[in-house]
């Protein structure tokens, strides 16, 4: 008679492979050619890696063993035969020291039409500091690449990753769908152009968490086309804070909905929370915004709407933002101002920003209740509200 347990695992084994369980199928870039000496141009080697897991019907691993591997402007294309690879880096993956080698390109690591792609741990170094200083120098310089781009993508995962020197945005969330960032650190100078830590457009449900930024732009920058976005437990400084807009660049354009921004802290930064659109007619809009639980460390501009965003006076002078900003919720802002303005609200003459809810803030400026300023803004305040609401 069979024993019952060998009859058992020999039933579990069965089922195992008759459940569509595919083995994972691991592919280490050091096998494929890369080295891990940050000279060697390790470009063709990812790409292997990239084409076999791309193509594997089976769950696949792209891993990146420690070392600083150096890489030109990569595209990591799908459609995909399979909606799980994850990319492991151990290691650093370097930018060439020349910035005019990927400044013209965009992006410096590109990944396009694919699903199900998780990039887990390691370091992302863009060498950004040598088109920075090209900048300031006011000679004629590439736009700079962006470090880690998404495009028309879904089912994303960003977890542990460090983004150094970024020449220009550091990740890019365009077109996708369903993105989780979590434990992302990025880090420039202060002074770095252009240089922000997420940005996100026309893109839904995307969700970025337990993170880190110290840039020279906006921490998180939302774009057009944004809907359903949630970000919690942000660190933010240097920068420029966390941005909606700027809006209605373009005349016809998609808006920015269901926003949520809690539990966020900014150490001197130009702006805490902020909403701005180009002073000139547009389709866009603004609405269900909540910024809840957030600290001002020394912020210049802590709450701030500017409806009037007109860089170097060009193409907008004498016009008003056509964009509508409505139903905003401003929910326990504590913390310091350093400028007097600690609130302020400069809203569009043609649609007045509506039902703006200042609940519980308190803003200070030099040991004193700071001031509000309000144009085109109506709302309500609730709770302890200082400065005194102006709406």
């Amino acid at each position: 008679m069979a024993n019952p347990r060998s009859l058992f695992f020999v039933s579990l084994l069965f089922l195992f492979i008759n459940s569509g369980v595919s083995a994972v199928v691991t592919y280490n870039v050091a096998d494929l050619g890369a080295k891990p000496d940050g000279q060697t141009d390790s470009t063709k080697a990812f790409l292997s890696a990239w084409s076999e897991a791309c193509a594997s019907a089976n769950p696949s691993v792209i891993y990146v063993p420690a070392g600083r591997f150096l890489l030109r402007n990569v595209a990591f294309s799908g459609p995909c035969k399979n909606t799980a690879i994850t990319v492991r880096i151990a290691g650093t993956l370097v930018a060439p020291t020349d910035y005019r080698v990927i400044g013209n390109a965009g992006n410096w690591l590109l990944f396009e039409h694919v699903n199900g792609v998780t990039i887990s741990g390691g370091i992302l170094d863009g060498q950004g500091t040598g088109l920075w200083n090209c900048k300031a120098s006011g000679n004629s310089c590439p736009s700079g690449a962006t470090t880690l781009g998404f495009s028309n993508s879904n089912n994303i995962i960003v977890s542990g990753v460090s983004s150094l020197n970024s020449q220009m945005f550091h990740i890019v969330i365009n077109g996708c769908n369903n993105v989780k960032m979590q434990g992302v650190r990025v880090s420039a100078s202060g002074r770095s152009p252009n240089t922000d830590g997420i940005h996100v457009q026309k893109s839904s449900g995307v969700t970025i968490l337990d993170s880190k930024i110290a840039t020279g732009d906006d921490c998180v920058s939302i774009g057009p086309g944004t809907t359903n976005l949630w970000i919690e437990n942000i660190a933010c400084g240097p920068g420029h804070g966390i941005s909606i807009g700027s809006l209605g660049k373009d005349q016809q354009e998609e808006g920015v909905q269901n926003v949520t921004v809690r539990t966020a802290t900014f150490t001197g930064t130009q702006n805490g929370v902020r909403i701005k659109s180009w002073g000139r007619p547009s389709t866009g809009f603004a609405k269900n915004i909540l910024f809840q639980h957030a600290v001002m460390i020394d912020v210049q501009n802590p709450i701030v709407i500017d409806q009037n965003y007109c860089p170097g006076e060009k193409d907008c002078p004498g016009q008003v933002s056509g964009v509508r900003i409505s139903d905003v919720t401003y929910q326990d802002i504590h913390g310091t101002s350093a400028t007097e303005v600690a609130v302020k609200f400069d809203c569009s003459s043609k649609y007045p920003c509506s039902n703006i809810t200042l609940d519980d803030v308190k803003l200070s400026y030099k040991n004193q209740a700071a001031e509000a300023s309000c144009s085109h803004a109506g709302g309500t305040a609730e709770g302890t509200v200082q400065p005194t609401s102006c709406l």
